[in-house]
Order: C-alpha cells, then sequence, then structure tokens
C-alpha cells in the first residue's frame, strides 16, 4: 500500500518540522496534546512565537502515520483564490496559517465558512493560526464568526527571555551543534529575541561551520548577524 503524504501545491516547500525540535515551555506544554489529539483548534500569539512551525509540525506527524494532511499558509495561497479549498474535506487535518489575512474577503470568507461545515460532516480536522486572537479579527461573514467562536482558540505563548538560553542549549544539541554559554549569550544580545529568528541564525551558523570547517564562534557569528 502506497504511504499518503501531505498534498503538493505550488506554495509547498520541503518542511522537516516536528514536535521535537519545538521548545515546549511547561505552560504551553498542553497545547502540544491539543496538537496531536483530533480536535479542532484556533491557535493564536504573537508573531515569531513559533506558531508556523506548529502547525508543520501537526501535518508532518499525520503524514507519518498515513493520515493526508495539507498545510495552508493564507499569506502565500491567497493570490491562488480559494476554488481548490472546495474539495479537500476527505483530509484528515486541514491546518491553515495566518487566517486572518482573508478578512473582509467575501470570496475567501464563504470558502472558508463551507470548508468548516464541510469539515464538520466528513470528521476532517481543522486548525487555525492568526497572530490576532478571534475575538479580534474582522470577518464579515456572520455565520462564519459564529463558527469560528464556535472552535476551541489556545494562545501560544513566546518563550520567555530568561529562559532563551536554555531553549537554543536544547535545539543546538538535538542537531549536534557545539554552541558555548558565551556564544549564547551574544546571539541573544545581538539578534532578535524569537525563537523564529534564533533557529534562522542557529541553521545559518551551522551551514556556515561546516562549510568553513570552523568552530561556532563569535567572530563566525559576527559573519551571520
Amino acid at each position: 500500500m502506497s504511504k499518503p503524504q501531505q498534498l503538493t501545491f505550488p506554495w509547498n516547500k520541503p518542511n522537516k518540522s516536528t514536535f521535537d525540535e519545538f521548545y515546549f515551555e511547561k505552560n504551553n506544554l498542553f497545547i502540544k496534546e491539543i496538537l496531536l489529539s483530533e480536535e479542532d483548534l484556533f491557535l493564536y500569539g504573537v508573531e515569531q512565537a513559533g506558531k508556523s512551525f506548529l502547525l508543520q509540525s501537526v501535518c508532518n506527524h499525520f503524514a507519518f502515520k498515513e493520515k493526508q494532511s495539507l498545510y495552508i499558509p493564507i499569506k502565500e495561497v491567497k493570490k491562488y483564490g480559494s476554488d481548490f479549498i472546495d474539495s479537500l474535506d476527505q483530509l484528515h487535518v486541514i491546518c491553515i496559517d495566518d487566517v486572518d489575512l482573508i478578512a473582509s474577503n467575501k470570496e475567501w470568507e464563504i470558502a472558508l465558512f463551507n470548508l468548516i461545515n464541510n469539515c464538520f460532516i466528513s470528521k476532517c480536522r481543522l486548525i487555525f493560526c492568526s497572530s490576532k486572537n478571534p475575538s479580534e479579527i474582522n470577518f464579515e461573514l456572520k455565520d462564519l464568526i459564529s463558527r469560528i467562536k464556535k472552535i476551541d482558540h489556545v494562545e501560544l505563548v513566546p518563550v520567555k527571555t530568561d529562559n532563551l538560553p536554555k531553549a537554543i542549549k536544547f535545539i543546538a544539541d538535538l542537531r549536534s551543534i557545539n554552541l558555548g554559554d558565551k556564544e549564547i549569550k551574544y546571539l541573544i544580545t545581538y539578534s532578535r529575541r524569537s525563537m523564529s529568528d534564533l533557529l534562522d541564525i542557529i541553521n545559518k551558523l551551522d551551514n556556515l561551520s561546516m562549510q568553513l570547517k570552523r568552530k561556532i564562534t563569535i567572530p563566525l557569528i559576527k559573519e551571520i548577524i
């Protein structure tokens, strides 16, 4: 039997995000349990908190379990129109990122409303994501607002500044990247203090270190940031 994978569309890029690579603080651990469940969810929180990473992790998790999934980043997908989502309700899970970006777009609001209704019937799971609390999104379609309100919504709180060193060390160790305390402190001091940006820098440092065959030191970090 062939193994179902994530569906592919023009905006899809290879992604290997997993829950194992996400640093969950104690106050966020319950979110992982919800994401691994079969419940619909509206996940919101400030930008760069890691919401997109988690949605992609959900899709990868269920694809590995031979259940079809699809990650839809509205920011990239909006230009393609909404017709393609009409027949997605037969999937196991659909993760829609930046859903607030369709607010006041009649075509997309109707399409999303229909998708929610169809998924309710087919038992396809829906996970929405936004930088805004659902109550702050200016959807115009009243029926859509009503449907969104019925979905449990949870806030993803970003990693506290005091815990950033521990989070960076956690990620570095997972990838067998040797980062000393001085280097970690320098990274946090001289770059944006979001896990998303810091992860991007760590990946670039790892690649540069391997290319130049040099240890990751502060001088090497200065070449990146």
